[in-house]
């Protein structure tokens, strides 16, 4: 049995930092384990233009570790897509290193209020990010309230995800936090401009798992889990060596009172140990050979981005994650808080 796993420096292709003292809080746990990471532009006010990006940028990189583990971290920057996004702004996003733009379905999750609310009403846009090699990265749920909360995914791949590859075939699109068994199919069987996120959270658990011993608010995220046949199809597609899946730990802090209060906010905070609760899910799998790959590769190819060149090294060794991590002037519990892991990181 492996003791040991060096890894290629792996990247998070979906990650929350959000701003203030709460990105300096949570920055150095993502950094000292990912190269570089797509980092959401869901703030209020929303990122929305390649001016406000480029700030949000310098303030990022104002709080990475001045040296040591993740002093040359590199965040990749995304614009929050509206209805009313102008199309003339792609080319200076893709000039200035932009890389993709956010589809949030207006209401769909948290600070999604400016979303869209017709994909149409974006069709001018799509076509011009298409042109300059923008990529498009998709909250993948409707929001309609007729809808059951767990058939979201698939109405959205029905309603959204098909007009939008028919209609714009060479756009790259990522599906992200991927929940459902449909979604998997769906990227398995779509072409090379189509691929997924997977996150820790959805890998790991079901549905059931918010409601054990009761109510679990650390464990609400949206889009929500799923049942077991759900998670079960996730991480068979995670092990697989399919190329179009890869890692994105969708990692969203919330103070914990804001957590656990009623009408708890959602996300899960899982950058504190995102390697190793892959690791974990892997390892179950039988698949550690996989998982370098998944976390190193699949998405730097996809985004036509060079592979890092450095390594991280895991060890089987059980440690104890604290229970909470500071947070500005609150406390952070992450997902897994206090229990013990298998895996750690060491270098």
């Amino acid at each position: 049995m492996s003791t040991t796993l060096s890894l290629t420096r792996p990247d998070d292709w979906h990650l929350h930092l959000r701003d203030g003292d709460a990105l300096r809080a949570v920055l150095p746990h993502s950094a000292r384990q990912f190269a570089r990471a797509i980092v959401m532009p869901n703030l209020r006010p929303p990122v929305t233009t390649t001016a406000l990006a480029l700030d949000y940028r310098r303030r990022i990189l104002d709080a990475r570790p001045h040296e040591g583990p993740g002093a040359d971290f590199q965040p990749l920057m995304t614009l929050y897509l509206t209805d009313r996004t102008p199309p003339d702004e792609m080319r200076r996003a893709r000039e200035a290193g932009i890389v993709a733009l956010k589809l949030y379905p207006a209401g769909a999750t948290t600070n999604s209020d400016a979303g869209v609310t017709d994909l149409r009403k974006t069709y001018a846009t799509l076509e011009a990010m298409q042109r300059e090699g923008l990529l498009l990265l998709v909250h993948g749920e409707v929001t309609d309230a007729d809808i059951d909360l767990f058939d979201r995914e698939a109405v959205f791949i029905e309603r959204v995800m098909q007009p939008l590859r028919r209609d714009f075939p060479e756009l790259k699109v990522v599906f992200e936090h991927l929940t459902t068994r449909e979604g998997a199919q769906y990227v398995q069987a779509a072409d090379r401009y189509t691929a997924a996120t997977l996150t820790p959270q959805h890998l790991l658990y079901n549905r059931n798992a918010i409601f054990l011993n009761g109510l679990q608010p650390h464990l609400y995220c949206l889009p929500v889990l799923k049942g077991e046949e759900h998670r079960r199809a996730l991480v068979q597609a995670a092990v697989s060596g399919h190329p179009r899946f890869f890692l994105g730990t969708d990692s969203a802090p919330h103070a914990a009172a804001l957590k656990e209060q009623a009408g708890g906010h959602a996300g899960c905070y899982s950058a504190l140990s995102a390697l190793e609760l892959y690791a974990e899910v892997f390892d179950a799998a039988g698949a550690l050979d996989k998982l370098e790959a998944f976390a190193s590769f699949h998405g730097a190819d996809f985004y036509g981005l060079p592979r890092n060149r450095g390594t991280v090294t895991l060890k089987r060794e059980p440690w104890q994650l604290p229970q909470t991590v500071p947070f500005g002037e609150a406390t952070l519990k992450p997902l897994r808080g206090g229990e013990t892991l298998a895996w750690r990181v060491v270098q």
